[in-house]
């Protein structure tokens, strides 16, 4: 088979190194392994490939591609990848994820103690050499997580994560998922279904945002949402970009309507320069880095080369995606 390695980025971390194409090579000689490192050499290389090993696919390299018959993403999210053309034909998806959970979660339970203990205050004092503990000690008061609500929306492996560690801290875990006939993950005390997310928003200190973008999840926490969220209500958003309403949450943050948000993914990125949300003193950014861990291109690696192996011996590939369902 001829296996396209196309993972290429402007973000230097996020290109995969040749050294990792190369150990392919090594261990499927049986196999020719195309490698495009920038997005002008995929179309001359994917009109042979029968596999693509690509984070982004689009509708011009699949009409290019008459051979091809699966695509693996080394990222859990695929939207980008689900145009018309792609659900409507055989070719099948599988994704990574559940690899950058752990993760994931990590920066999610990050993003709530810099904010529940306000390290931006802290941090902007300390630029300016400002000995902050009044602003610190003043309203709202320092929080813990201990005690306090947290709601996961989306209960696939990152939410699971995400809750066992809020947990362990002590926290109340209500969940909203869209599959209610999932078992219950460690930790999360009540699972709601999507239905009923306006009925718990009120009740949550923090609201974690780890639902896959799918038609039904884009614009899902909105003026109306972000509304019947607490006044010190914390958003932390680890998905993607397009499940919040920006205008919205800016406007919210802004007119004291949430508390704060801790956001690592945005509608456009990188985030504009313009963007208000970047002012803001109670908002916590961070350019999408949830997702990357030290072995991160050994881990994507090793779960490409399993899948392979599954792929070329007929068996079902690992996180094969519903391509209807869009995750």
């Amino acid at each position: 088979m001829n296996i396209l390695v196309g993972i290429y980025s402007s973000v230097a971390a996020w290109n995969i190194p040749a050294g990792h194409v190369d150990r392919l090579r090594q261990e499927f000689p049986q196999h020719v392994f195309l490698h495009a490192p920038t997005e002008a050499d995929v179309p001359a290389l994917v009109r042979e490939a029968d596999v693509a090993f690509m984070s982004e696919l689009r509708p011009a390299h699949l009409a290019a591609a008459p051979r091809l018959r699966w695509v693996h993403s080394p990222a859990a999210g695929v939207g980008s990848m689900l145009f018309p053309a792609m659900v409507a034909s055989p070719v099948l998806i599988s994704n990574s994820r559940g690899m950058s959970a752990d993760s994931i979660a990590e920066h999610v339970l990050a993003l709530t103690l810099a904010l529940f203990r306000k390290f931006p205050q802290a941090f902007r004092g300390q630029a300016a050499r400002h000995w902050a503990q009044d602003e610190a000690m003043g309203l709202p008061p320092l929080r813990v997580v201990q005690s306090s609500r947290v709601l996961v929306v989306g209960l696939g492996r990152i939410g699971a994560a995400c809750a066992r560690r809020f947990a362990g801290l002590g926290a109340d875990v209500t969940a909203v998922r869209r599959r209610m006939d999932q078992p219950v993950p460690e930790g999360v005390r009540a699972v709601r279904p999507v239905r009923e997310l306006h009925d718990v928003l009120p009740d949550a200190d923090v609201v974690v945002i780890s639902a896959a973008q799918t038609a039904d999840t884009r614009g899902l926490i909105g003026l109306r949402e972000l509304a019947l969220m607490r006044r010190d209500g914390i958003l932390v958003n680890v998905s993607r970009g397009k499940l919040v309403d920006e205008r919205a949450l800016a406007a919210a943050l802004r007119d004291g309507v949430i508390g704060g948000a801790g956001l690592d993914v945005f509608e456009h990125e990188p985030l504009d320069p313009a963007s208000p949300l970047w002012a803001l003193p109670n908002v916590l950014i961070t350019p999408h880095t949830a997702g990357f861990r030290p072995d991160h291109w050994d881990a994507a690696t090793a779960l490409f080369a399993g899948n392979l192996r599954r792929f070329e011996s007929g068996q079902p590939v690992l996180n094969e995606v519903d391509k209807q369902a869009g995750y």
